[in-house]
């Protein structure tokens, strides 16, 4: 009799051993790999979890370690952001209009967390800000005018060496000194001031101002000539190149390589780039500047609620196409090819901005 006590004394320490290994497992290495709002949540689990949740090297690891799209902020013009989440269980921001900015802004642009903003007032000033933690941080004026409707992209690269986030703002704007030309300028955050390039492009014509994406460090925008403006920030330099994509098509990056997104006739394309030289080949080469790798027929249902010109496709990127049809939104799985109705907005919208639920600081 002792002995069967002793052995029922023996697993149950054993099993508690066993489930205090399981917790321990989770908050070491499985919490970093949660969205913001999962962590805010889980913030009651324990006095332990609180803790380690709201320091600083634990945000550090999640922004290294969370990099799914979470949602989208969308924004009409005149109107205040609001913020579609792909997951409203485990994603989400406390503050979708993003009021806690000292004035009203219009969101252009994001990468990995952070937002870029531009203030609505007559100063235009650019704003970088996390919705999540609420951190904000106003950048210096550019040393030179962007325009009312600048065409910038955000580039953040989470790093395991820097606590502090390490972020550039790209910016390519008509040049005052050159008709139809079109210089770029740069804002980095470790030297805390903007410097413009000595590159030129003379063939660019105007771009459309919220397209651009950056694709291992090349920056492209779709221009109103149906082209493509590349922008190469460690060589300097700028290229032209032949565009995919219709009116209502968008640029974003698959598989590591840039992508176009159209839709025609009903079928969703997703086209990516192979060879950037392809237009200097010699005649006769069959060498292809884009290969279609993914299509997806649409269903008629979807064209009911509005029509397919109106710049439907909002967004392309990790493994995700939002589609616009009338007020309606709808998210197509690039794995599966299953197409589902997302959310109405209040007005029909043209543009989509990512957005992952990271704590990463400024």
């Amino acid at each position: 009799m002792d002995s069967g006590k002793n052995l029922n004394k023996f697993l149950a320490a054993r099993n508690n051993r066993i489930y205090m290994d399981l917790k321990l497992i989770i908050r070491e290495h499985a919490l970093q790999f949660l969205p913001a709002k999962s962590l805010f949540k889980f913030q009651g689990v324990c006095r332990d979890w609180r803790l380690m949740i709201s320091t600083p090297f634990f945000a550090h690891n999640q922004s290294l370690s969370f990099s799914s799209i979470s949602g989208m902020f969308f924004q009409s013009p005149g109107d205040s952001p609001t913020f579609i989440s792909l997951d409203p269980e485990s994603c989400g921001v406390p503050d979708p209009g993003l009021n806690f900015l000292p004035v009203p802004v219009d969101i252009l642009a994001s990468s990995n967390g952070l937002l870029c903003c531009q203030a609505q007032t007559s100063e235009r000033a650019y704003y970088i800000c996390n919705p999540v933690t609420k951190q904000w941080k106003k950048l210096p004026k550019p040393s030179m005018e962007h325009g009312l409707e600048p065409a910038v992209v955000l580039i953040f690269k989470p790093s395991l060496l820097n606590f502090v986030a390490e972020y550039k703002l790209v910016c390519a704007f008509r040049s005052i000194d050159f008709d139809d030309a079109t210089e770029f300028e740069i804002y980095s955050s470790k030297d805390n001031s903007w410097k413009v390039s000595g590159e030129i492009n003379f063939a660019a014509k105007k771009l459309i101002s919220k397209s651009g994406v950056s694709v291992n460090d090349v920056v492209y925008w779709q221009t109103a000539i149906g082209s493509i403006l590349l922008f190469d920030m460690t060589k300097d330099r700028s290229q032209l190149i032949h565009g995919q994509y219709g009116v209502n098509g968008t640029l974003g990056e698959f598989n590591g390589k840039l992508c176009s997104t159209f839709i025609n006739e009903h079928t969703l394309t997703i086209s990516v780039i192979s060879n950037i030289y392809s237009n200097t080949m010699q005649m006769g080469s069959r060498a292809k500047l884009w290969d279609d790798k993914i299509k997806i027929h649409l269903s008629s249902e979807m064209a009911d609620a509005g029509s397919y010109d109106l710049f439907p496709v909002l967004f392309a990127g990790s493994e995700i196409v939002l589609i616009c049809s009338g007020r309606n939104v709808y998210l197509c799985d690039v794995k599966t090819k299953q197409v589902k109705f997302l959310v109405t907005g209040p007005r029909a919208v043209r543009k989509a901005v990512p957005y992952v639920n990271s704590l990463v600081a400024l």
